[in-house]
Order: structure tokens, then C-alpha cells, then sequence
């Protein structure tokens, strides 16, 4: 009986042993941390908002965990670091709020009418309801400090005016426009429209302003006897 009971003793040591061995294997292999518990495509939209209001600068990333609702942790985890996270952010705002440019380019027959489209589109798209007015790659560059986060705005701007730029040559070539046109300084001229009727609505212009001021500006751009924009 005393070696059946000490057997038995001993067996029960042995098990517990191997479940606390089991227990330890499951636990080293168990991912460290708890899993996210946030929609990141939520998240980052609370982001994109926090960014396009207050620009690149003013947005601390105690502001980016307050809006986005989340730990700084999680944010760093998710997101990389604020600049990581703006980036992204730039990144959606350009498929998204801020497509309008591209599809005029891509969908219009002249340059003259994706630029008419595009300040038509830009007249509602930065006085529309539901987020901050004008444009988010405008105004976020305002009293940055970034140089990278700065070029890189300055290069998306650039590269807008170098695709009105290369479509209105494309236009000079085909007999569109007249062969004395101007494309740099016509396309420059559209790129100041953009940046300067984001700037107007950010200071309160109403759709049918801008609009009106789109209007303005289209007027001088030149035709052919032959051909419309």
C-alpha cells in the first residue's frame, strides 16, 4: 500500500509537472501584447481628418491618439511614427478626397477641359460639408518644419502642374492650342488656381465664389479657330 500510494504520489507530481512544462511551451509561444482592438481604416480616416484640419505641423501625436482613440502603442505599432503615419494618410487623401485632378487627366480629351473639370471639382470638393474645407496637400505643408515631409508635398503640387503641363504640349503638338501657347506658364497658372481656391475656402469662399473665380480663370486660356477645349 505505501509504494502503491508513493507510486501513485509520484505519478501525480510527474503530471503536474508536465502540465506546468505544457503551460510554459504555450506561453512562450503565445504573441506578446494584446491584439489590436481597433479598425485601422477608422483610425487612419480620424487621422486623415485631424491632419487635413490643424496641417502637418500642429498635429502633435497626442492629438493623433485622442482623435484616432487609441494608445500611442498601438499607434506607433499600427502606423509607424506620425511622419510614417502621415504619409499613409496623403497617400488616401490622393485616392480619394483629392482624385478629382487625376481623373480630369486621365478622362478629359483636352487639357483645357480636364482643367475646367478639375476647378469645377475643386469648387465643390474644398467648400463640401462633412470635413475641412480646401486641400489637404496644400494646407498641411503650411509652417512645416519637415524638410522630407515638405518636399514631399512640394513634389505631389509640382507633379499636378507637370501633368497639365505635358497634356497642354500634347494639345500645342496636335493643333488644339495655338503653337505660341505658353504650357509652362498656362499650367503653372492652373496649378496657382488649385492651390489658391483651397486657400479661399479654407477662408470661408462658397462654392459659387469659387466657381465664379474658376470661370475667371478659365477665360484666358487661348484657342484655336478650329478647335475647343
Amino acid at each position: 500500500m505505501v509504494n502503491d500510494d508513493g507510486t501513485a504520489r509520484a505519478r501525480k507530481g510527474s503530471d503536474a509537472a508536465s502540465a506546468r512544462a505544457a503551460g510554459d511551451g504555450k506561453a512562450r509561444t503565445r504573441p506578446r501584447g494584446r491584439p489590436r482592438s481597433f479598425d485601422r481604416e477608422t483610425a487612419l480616416e480620424k487621422a486623415l481628418l485631424a491632419f487635413w484640419e490643424h496641417g502637418y505641423e500642429a498635429t502633435s501625436v497626442s492629438d493623433l491618439t485622442r482623435v484616432m482613440d487609441i494608445g500611442a502603442p498601438s499607434l506607433y505599432a499600427a502606423f509607424g511614427d506620425k511622419q510614417s503615419l502621415f504619409e499613409e494618410v496623403v497617400r488616401v487623401y490622393g485616392t480619394g478626397y483629392g482624385s478629382f485632378t487625376d481623373r480630369a487627366l486621365a478622362e478629359e480629351p483636352t487639357a483645357r477641359a480636364a482643367a475646367e473639370r478639375t476647378l469645377r471639382e475643386a469648387a465643390g470638393a474644398y467648400t463640401e460639408p462633412g470635413h475641412p474645407h480646401g486641400c489637404l496637400v496644400v494646407h498641411a505643408a503650411a509652417n512645416c518644419s519637415n524638410p522630407e515631409v515638405e518636399q514631399s508635398l512640394r513634389d505631389r503640387r509640382n507633379a499636378n502642374i507637370a501633368a497639365f503641363e505635358s497634356r497642354i504640349r500634347a494639345d500645342v503638338a496636335a493643333g488644339v492650342l495655338p503653337p505660341a501657347t505658353d504650357a509652362a506658364a498656362l499650367a503653372r497658372h492652373t496649378g496657382a488656381m488649385i492651390q489658391g481656391m483651397s486657400q479661399q475656402a479654407r477662408d470661408g469662399a462658397s462654392r459659387e465664389e469659387l466657381e465664379a473665380v474658376a470661370e475667371i480663370a478659365l477665360s484666358i486660356w487661348p484657342r484655336t479657330g478650329t478647335h475647343t477645349g
